[in-house]
């Protein structure tokens, strides 16, 4: 009789930038590390977010014990509202992580009306978790762009797997303790069987620098600001936010947070004591743009240029409460994750024509470095851990096998150097491995309706989107003399009877007027103007018949 095996099955987060998570499995035991998800790509505007699909988990739910975070950013944690859910059969689900990492989770799970279906169970470094008859867990530090990320260390009756989560060896982290590479090297001593390893920044030589550069660069450009200064980051990079309030208080500047996201990470990160905000430095929104503009830092979401976020809105001078003068200094202290780069290029250019002057990597590398392992530490990780096999993860094909040449020249075999695929179960035993075949995989579009992102939302299926109600709308612009020069032009699919043909005309409109009222203000970026036409016909078509089709925006720029 064959002997059982681990299962190795990554459902998202392979040959792509987000959207990380993979199933382990043994037997009658399953445990999924890390829950991402991913931001649309410039084709596939109109859609909110996107998650990996779960037909996997669910046609397994009675195997199923437990999800194990390796840190707090959205591509580990994003899902969970829209993941927990359809688990809701065998919850509470234990939630293993850190104390930051699950009070974001508990935060967005609190905000979707589901944080019920999760057990919260914070952990220590160096403590042995028992999940199910078969696991046991250790989360060990890394160091990364976020305070409390753990590489995952799991040991099973086939041997130990470690997980590298998103990491780096920076030696002077500005919050939390550096990578316990004590630990690791004893890991590997021990014996590791396999190690799943972050690939993403394998292009780059050496090593990553120092999140603490970033501080003096910060507190060079905050401090030789005339007028306002504008800094957007990740919502959950609660080092950069840390960071950018301590030097505007070294500056004399009162900070304020915009972006529902973000207000949501700050007010957790002072809970938990890694933001501590010198006395009367953070005020309301309402105070502080009432101050000289000397005196001001505004801290926003929109670093990826999303079309939905507080800093797109700002740069199209849409926003209720913070428009651009001449004088304002706005800094980009992120870089585009793959497939964001033209839409944080269109972002920075509005701000420009606005007056703002931008700072922003290409320009002034030290106000981002990556939290990412450039190569030396990826190589570094192989000689501390020592594995008997080696699997690239969150990364592009060209990461991985870029990865699997620095396993070789590390003196690994090539055959126990692995390229995943999503979806397709890597078999592992003590002597040998192999890949099984495909298992139910993919993405689910997450397609909201206005600005709630949890309560009001499709998901989005291969299958469902077979039948789906879609509207296309279709418009030519000029966005820099804000003329519409086309349409709009509604066409329906599936809406056939008079009734359908007269609220898509309704729809239609609508669109129009906001179109020609908006247009008029000008410097509005693409990716704006194709969010605001998908939620205004959206809107109309739900209050007016309580459909929910989806809207795809095809525009054409002039």
């Amino acid at each position: 009789m064959a002997r059982p095996r681990l299962r190795a099955i990554p459902l998202g987060g392979i040959g792509e930038i987000g959207k990380n998570m993979m199933v382990i499995e043994y037997r009658g035991d399953l445990v999924l590390i890390d829950c991402g998800t991913k931001f649309p790509e410039e084709e596939m505007r109109g859609i909110d977010l996107i998650i990996p699909d779960i037909t996997y988990l669910k046609e397994n739910i009675q195997k199923f014990r437990a999800i194990l975070l390796t840190h707090g950013h959205e591509d580990h944690i994003g899902s969970l509202p829209y993941v927990l859910p359809q688990l809701e059969k065998i919850a509470p689900i234990p939630l293993y992580g850190s104390p930051l990492a699950l009070a974001f989770a508990r935060a967005k799970l609190q905000e979707a009306g589901c944080a019920q279906l999760a057990d919260f169970m914070p952990i220590e470094p160096g403590e042995l978790y028992k999940i199910g008859n078969h696991f046991e867990a250790e989360f060990i530090p890394v160091t990364h762009s976020i305070p409390g990320a753990m590489a995952l260390c799991l040991n099973t009756p086939v041997g130990r797997i470690v997980s590298t989560g998103d990491f780096k060896l920076d030696p002077t982290p500005p919050l939390g303790p550096p990578t316990d590479v004590g630990r690791l090297k004893e890991l590997g001593d021990e014996g590791v069987l396999a190690l799943f390893s972050d690939a993403t920044r394998v292009e780059r030589e050496g090593f990553t620098p120092s999140e603490a550069t970033v501080s003096e660069t910060l507190d060079r450009v905050i401090g030789a600001a005339k007028g306002r200064v504008i800094v957007t980051s990740f919502a959950s990079n609660i080092l950069r936010l840390e960071q950018s309030i301590q030097v505007a208080a070294r500056h004399g500047r009162k900070v304020a947070v915009i972006g529902r996201s973000m207000e949501q990470s700050v007010q957790v990160a002072v809970d938990l004591g890694y933001i501590k905000a010198p006395a009367g430095v953070l005020r309301p929104v309402d105070e502080v743009i009432k101050l000289p503009p000397e005196q001001i830092l505004v801290l926003t979401t929109g670093s990826q240029g999303e079309a939905s976020a507080a800093l797109a809105r700002i740069a199209s001078g849409d926003h209720p409460k913070l428009r651009i003068t001449e004088g304002d200094t706005v800094i980009f202290s992120a870089t585009p994750v793959p497939g964001n780069e033209e839409s944080v290029a269109q972002t920075i250019n509005n701000l420009f024509r606005r007056g703002a002057h931008v700072v922003y990597s290409a320009i002034e590398p030290g106000v981002h470095v990556s939290g990412h392992a450039a190569r030396g530490e990826l190589k570094k990780m192989i000689e501390l851990t020592q594995p008997k096999y080696a699997v690239p993860i969150h990364g592009e094909y060209r990461h991985m096998v870029l990865y699997q040449d620095l396993a070789l020249e590390c003196g690994l075999p090539a055959e126990n150097i692995m390229i995943p695929e999503s979806g397709v179960p890597i078999s592992i035993s003590r002597g040998s491995w192999r890949k099984d075949p495909e298992v139910a995989n993919g993405s689910v579009l997450v397609d909201g309706l206005g600005t709630d992102r949890y309560h009001n939302v499709v998901l989005r299926t291969r299958e469902s989107l077979a039948t789906a109600q879609v509207v296309i709308v279709t418009l030519a612009v000029n966005l820099e003399q804000g003329v519409l020069i086309a349409g709009p032009e509604l066409t329906g699919k599936g809406f056939d009877d008079e009734d359908s043909q007269k609220l898509i005309a309704e729809a239609e409109a609508e669109l129009r007027r906001f179109l020609e009222r908006r247009l008029r203000r000008g410097n509005m970026s693409y990716g704006y103007i194709v969010g605001r036409v998908k939620e205004v016909v959206a809107r109309h078509i739900y209050r007016s018949a309580k459909l929910r089709p989806m809207v795809l925006p095809i525009v054409t720029e002039f």
